[in-house]
């Protein structure tokens, strides 16, 4: 049987495809060009966002109106358009609505964020047929990006770490029907928040654990990285515990799907990315109702106490598997000029009694 992460890929790339096959037929030669590039995440992402700007040129744009699907917009129709009209598409992002499969409304809203990234898909899509000569002009290379305000690191102190694995481990503060399944399920929990907030690593890394990744005797996880890399992650005695307490009775469950996930639900199923975030959720919102603390939280949690007990932005990088160490040190800078802050009050010039 294959592993969970080449499930996930093959799930991905029949997804990928799907969508696809929406758009119009050139944009078939633009992901076929990415390939090598980029990761399955990040060409979905792009399929999406470009279906949103079709979409869009199709209904909003006067243009583009007499045509009886975006299907049909042509790579010169798209060469025709002005900056002016990327401008009104960032514009129609802030907020519009779109009619589901069952002809229900759903509106939608995008911030500075949401609107970077959707424009960033477009400008890759424009550079490359403008690179491969099959358009002469790029009116999304005359848009500028919209400004990003950055936002603080959101975390856990630590004793707020400490309060969560004690409700974790006893069930304090949980409802009453809450407190029936955490009889059946603490010794998981204690173990994947453990886990979380012991070594950093994604959501998508700790589902995808399986019981043979983990290895006690050098206190080691064996994951996959985004892009499918794998790498050994080691975890402290805190875990180890944790860990160990679960994997005594995990061993006597048989997952259905015939795979050997560390993590289990109750239907003794690979736990999902969902599952995990409404765990978390769950948990940390006994602890402090001012912060939306999600399975990221955790890693950013970790990731600010390891900067902050090693200086070493490098290996924070690398532990975190961050291939380019200028996006920690983006994440983290903060903490540098609190660090730089800290240097100026302990230099003294005088003494003043």
């Amino acid at each position: 049987m294959s592993s969970y992460s080449e499930q996930r890929q093959i799930h991905l790339t029949k997804v990928l495809r799907e969508v696809i096959s929406e758009l119009p037929p050139y944009t078939f030669d633009f992901f076929r060009g990415l390939e090598h590039t980029t990761s399955m995440n990040t060409r979905l992402a792009y399929a999406y966002d470009l279906r949103v700007f079709f979409d869009y040129l199709h209904k909003e744009n006067e243009s583009f109106s007499r045509l009886e699907s975006f299907k049909e917009i042509t790579l010169k129709q798209l060469e025709a358009l002005s900056p002016r009209d990327i401008e009104k598409y960032l514009e129609y992002l802030s907020y519009y609505e779109k009619k589901d499969d069952e002809d229900e409304t759903i509106s939608h809203q995008n911030g500075q964020k949401g609107k970077a990234r959707k424009l960033a898909a477009l400008k890759t899509f424009y550079h490359y047929f403008y690179k491969q000569q099959l358009i002469t002009f790029n009116p999304t290379a005359l848009v500028d990006m919209p400004k990003i305000n950055e936002k603080p690191i959101v975390k856990l102190e630590v004793d707020e770490v400490a309060r969560l694995l004690d409700i974790v481990e006893e069930g304090t503060e949980l409802t009453e029907k809450q407190q029936r399944y955490h009889v059946y399920t603490k010794k998981r929990d204690l173990a994947l928040i453990s886990l979380l907030l012991g070594t950093g690593i994604r959501v998508s890394e700790c589902v995808g654990l399986n019981m043979e990744d983990v290895d006690f005797n050098y206190n080691g996880i064996r994951i996959t990285r985004k892009g499918g890399n794998e790498t050994i992650i080691y975890f402290g005695q805190e875990v180890e515990g944790a860990l160990r307490d679960y994997m005594q009775e995990r061993k006597e469950k048989v997952c259905k799907d015939g795979d050997t996930p560390l993590f289990l639900s109750l239907q003794n199923k690979r736990l999902s990315v969902r599952s995990v975030q409404i765990l978390v959720k769950k948990y940390s919102s006994l602890v402090t109702q001012l912060k939306t603390i999600t399975p990221h939280k955790l890693r950013s949690t970790y990731g600010t106490q390891l900067y902050q007990e090693t200086g070493d932005i490098y290996l924070v990088a690398d532990v975190l598997g961050h291939k380019d160490v200028n996006t920690t040190k983006k994440h983290y800078a903060q903490m540098d000029d609190a660090r730089r802050r800290m240097a100026a009050s302990i230099v003294k010039l005088r003494d003043i009694e």
